[in-house]
C-alpha cells in the first residue's frame, strides 16, 4: 500500500461547471484525496441509443485530478435510461406478482436478460476505451450495491435458466427430491419444469428458498465478471463491486475475478465498535487493503432523515477505524447533498446549498490526521492468530430455517463471539480461506462445516497444532438445508470423539453449567449435552438435573493440536478462557485496539462509546497524531484515536 484516500461519493451530473469548480475547493480545503463519480449517469453517458457523451465525464475527471484528487470510476448498470427501460421492457426486473417494475429506481434490472448484458457491455466498453488510460482513474467500482432485491426477478427467462442451473447441480429431478425431502407433503418434483420459485407470502420450503438465492447469486456474480472482463481487458486496474455488509451473497465468490474488495457500511454510531467485524472480514477476503465505498456522514435518509445521531466526533473515528483495520480507501456518502429526488434528507459533508455540516470539521481532522500518520499505516499491516468463521452458507441457511426462533446469523455472531475481541487482532473469514498462520480457529454457528474442503483441510492443521473451536450450531446441515440422518454431524462427532446424547435448541433461564476444575460457566441459546469417549476430557459440565453430568465442552487431542467442542453459547470471559492468548494490550471495553506490524510496528486505539477510555501500554510508544510519548496507562478522551509507533 502506497497511499491512504479520504474522500466521498460525487454527482457531476447534478451540478454545473460553476458549482463543480466551488465542490472541488472545498474538496481540496477538507483535504479530501478520492471522490467516486458515475455510478448513476447512464442518461448523461448516452442520452439516446447509441449516442455517447463523455466530454463532461473527462472534464471533471481532469479538475479533480489538476487538484491532487483520484476518481473511483464506476459502471452505471444499476440505473440504465429511461429510453433503454420503455424501449426494451424485458431489461427491467419481474416482481414476485409477476409484474414488471416500473422505471421509478435504482438496480431494477434482470440480470438475466441478454439485451441487458448487451447494452451493459456495449456502455462498460466505451467507458474503459475512454478512461483506462487517463491520469487520475484510480480505480472502477462496478454497478452499485449489487443484490437480488426484492427477493430477485421472478421472469420467465429468470425461470427458465433457474431450471437450468438446478439441473446442473443436481443432475436428476430424483436427486434434487432426495436432497430437499420432497417426499414430505407429497412436493415431489415430476420434472425440472415443475420447479417454480419461492413466490413471497407462502410458506416456502427451507431448501428451495436458499436455492433461489443461491441461483441469483450466481446470476449477479455472472452479472459482475462480465463487465470486470471488459474493464480488464482494457488495461483498467483496481475493479471492485460495492456490496453491503451481510455475505448471504458470498463476498469471496463475487471477488473471485476482481482486485479489490469493496465495502458499504451505515451502521449506527451506537454500534461504531461493531463496524470492525466488517472490516476483519473484508480485509481477510482478498488478503490486502479494502476499500470503503460509502458510509454515512452524519445521518442516513431516502425522503425522510433515519440512522439515528451521531455524537461529536463520532464521524471522526469512523473515518479512522477502517484505516486502523486494514482500508486504503474511506469514502463518505455523500459530498454534497442531492437537492431534490429519492435521497435529498440523507446527510453529506455540505449541504445542498454548498454549507458545511458539523461532521465536515471532523473529516477534515481525519483528513489533517491520516497525513501524519500515512507512512506508518503504509509501512506496516495487521497480522492474526485468531480466526472466526462467517460463512455464507450458514447465513442462507439459517435465513431459510434459523432452527431457534428470533436467530439471526450475522448479528448473534458480532454479539455473542466477536465482541469478545475488541482487544485482539482477529480475522473473520468464509469456509474456502486458508487456515495457514492460525494459531486458533473459532466456528460458531457454522451450520455447514463440511464444504470447500473444510473437513479435510481443518482436520490436518489441527494434527498440525491448531486449536479449534467449534459449536454451538455447527455441522448441523449440509448446504441443502438438510439435517443430517447417520449422526447429529457429519464429522463432529468423531472428531471430538464424543457421543451427542441431546440437542436442545430452546433457549431458557433454567440450564445450568460449571467448569470442571473451578466456577459457573454460563450458557445459553442451544444446548448440546456429550459423553465424552476415552482420549475426550469433559471441560464444563451440565449442573441442571434434566442434563447432568453430561459434558457442555469437551476437549480432544488430535495429533499436535486439539478440538474443543462447544455444545452452548458461552460468555465472552468463557471464550477468551479456551482462546487462552494474550490480547493487544489491556483497555476498557470501549477502545478497540489493533496492533500493527512490518516495516513499523505499533498499536491504534480507537475510543468508540463516547466516553473515556484506557488503554494500558507495555513499552514506550508515541502518539503520531500529536507527537507525545505514551507508556503505561494512557487514557483517551470520547472518540479519541491514537495512533501509537512502537
Amino acid at each position: 500500500m502506497e497511499n491512504v484516500y479520504l474522500g466521498a461519493a460525487y454527482y457531476p451530473e447534478l451540478w454545473d461547471n460553476q458549482e463543480q469548480e466551488k465542490d472541488i475547493a472545498r474538496m481540496k480545503e477538507m483535504g479530501l484525496n478520492a471522490v467516486r463519480i458515475g455510478e448513476f449517469a447512464w442518461d448523461r453517458m448516452e442520452p439516446r441509443e447509441g449516442e455517447f457523451h463523455f466530454g463532461w465525464l473527462k472534464d471533471i475527471v481532469e479538475k479533480l485530478y489538476n487538484s491532487g484528487i483520484s476518481a473511483i470510476l464506476c459502471t452505471p448498470s444499476a440505473t440504465p435510461p429511461r429510453w433503454l427501460l420503455t424501449k426494451y421492457p424485458e431489461t427491467r426486473m419481474v416482481t414476485h406478482e409477476l409484474v414488471h417494475v416500473d422505471v421509478s429506481s435504482r438496480c431494477h434490472t434482470c440480470k438475466t436478460s441478454p439485451v441487458m448484458r448487451e447494452k451493459n457491455r456495449i456502455i462498460v466498453t466505451k467507458l474503459a476505451e475512454t478512461f483506462a488510460e487517463m491520469p487520475g482513474v484510480l480505480g472502477w467500482q462496478i454497478d452499485n450495491e449489487i443484490y437480488p432485491y426484492n427477493e430477485g426477478c421472478f421472469c420467465e427467462k429468470c425461470k427458465a435458466a433457474f431450471r437450468v442451473w438446478l439441473k446442473e447441480k443436481f443432475g436428476t429431478i430424483d436427486a434434487l427430491n432426495r436432497a430437499w425431502g420432497m417426499a414430505r407433503w407429497s412436493l415431489t418434483y415430476a420434472s425440472f419444469e415443475d420447479v417454480e420459485p419461492p413466490y413471497p407470502g407462502q410458506w416456502r420450503h427451507p431448501s428451495l428458498r436458499k436455492a433461489w438465492r443461491d441461483f441469483q447469486y450466481a446470476q449477479v456474480k455472472s452479472y459482475v465478471d462480465e463487465q470486470a472482463g471488459i474493464l480488464h481487458a482494457h488495461g483498467c486496474r483496481n475493479i471492485g463491486t460495492n456490496m453491503m455488509q451481510h455475505n448471504s451473497m458470498s463476498y469471496y465468490r463475487i471477488n473471485e475475478k476482481l482486485d479489490v474488495v469493496q465495502y458499504n457500511h451505515y451502521e449506527p454510531a451506537s454500534a461504531l465498535a461493531d463496524t470492525a467485524f466488517g472490516f476483519d472480514f473484508v480485509r481477510c477476503v482478498k488478503d490486502k487493503p479494502f476499500w470503503v465505498m460509502e458510509t454515512q456522514a452524519g445521518w442516513n435518509g431516502s425522503e425522510f432523515a433515519e440512522g439515528g445521531y451521531r455524537p461529536q466526533g463520532a464521524c471522526y473515528a469512523n473515518a479512522m477505524l477502517p484505516f486502523a483495520r486494514g482500508a486504503e480507501v474511506n469514502l463518505f456518502w455523500l459530498f454534497r447533498a442531492h437537492p431534490n429526488g429519492h435521497e435529498m434528507a440523507h446527510g453529506a459533508l455540505f449541504s445542498p446549498a454548498g454549507r458545511e455540516y458539523r461532521v465536515s470539521e471532523e473529516v477534515r481532522s481525519a483528513a489533517e490526521d491520516l497525513k501524519k500518520c500515512k507512512e506508518f499505516l503504509c509501512n506496516s499491516c495487521i497480522r492474526s492468530s485468531i480466526a472466526l468463521h462467517y460463512s455464507s452458507t450458514a447465513l442462507n441457511s439459517f435465513e431459510s430455517a434459523p432452527l431457534v426462533k428470533g436467530f439471526a446469523y450475522r448479528k448473534e455472531l458480532i454479539a455473542r463471539y466477536y465482541g469478545a475481541f475488541r482487544h485482539y487482532n482477529i480475522d473473520v473469514i468464509d469456509t474456502q480461506h486458508a487456515l495457514d498462520g492460525y494459531k486458533v480457529v473459532l466456528s460458531p454457528f457454522l451450520s455447514c462445516a463440511d464444504e470447500n474442503g473444510l473437513r479435510e483441510r481443518i482436520t490436518q492443521w489441527v494434527e498440525a497444532g491448531g486449536t479449534w473451536i467449534a459449536g454451538p450450531m455447527t455441522d448441523i446441515m449440509d448446504a441443502d438445508v438438510r439435517r443430517y440422518t447417520s449422526a447429529p454431524f457429519s464429522f463432529l462427532e468423531e472428531l471430538a470423539g464424543v457421543y451427542v446424547k441431546y440437542q436442545k435448541p430452546i433457549p431458557n433461564d433454567v440450564f445450568r453449567a460449571q467448569w470442571k476444575k473451578d466456577g459457573d460457566c454460563r450458557i445459553s441459546m442451544w444446548y448440546d449435552a456429550f459423553e465424552p469417549k476415552e482420549g475426550t476430557e469433559s471441560l464444563a459440565h451440565y449442573t441442571s438435573s434434566e442434563f447432568a453430568p453430561y459434558s457442555v465442552i469437551t476437549e480432544r487431542r488430535v495429533g499436535k493440536g486439539r478440538v474443543i467442542l462447544v455444545g452452548s453459547v458461552l460468555s465472552y470471559g468463557d471464550i477468551l478462557r479456551l482462546v487462552g492468548l494474550p490480547p493487544v494490550a489491556e483497555a476498557s471495553e470501549n477502545v478497540v485496539l489493533t496492533e500493527r506490524t512490518g516495516k513499523e510496528s505499533g498499536i491504534i486505539a480507537v475510543e468508540t462509546g463516547n466516553r473515556e477510555g484506557f488503554v494500558r501500554l507495555d513499552g514506550q510508544y508515541t502518539d503520531l497524531l500529536t507527537g507525545i510519548s505514551c507508556t503505561g496507562l494512557v487514557r483517551l478522551a470520547p472518540y479519541q484515536v491514537l495512533v501509537l509507533r512502537r
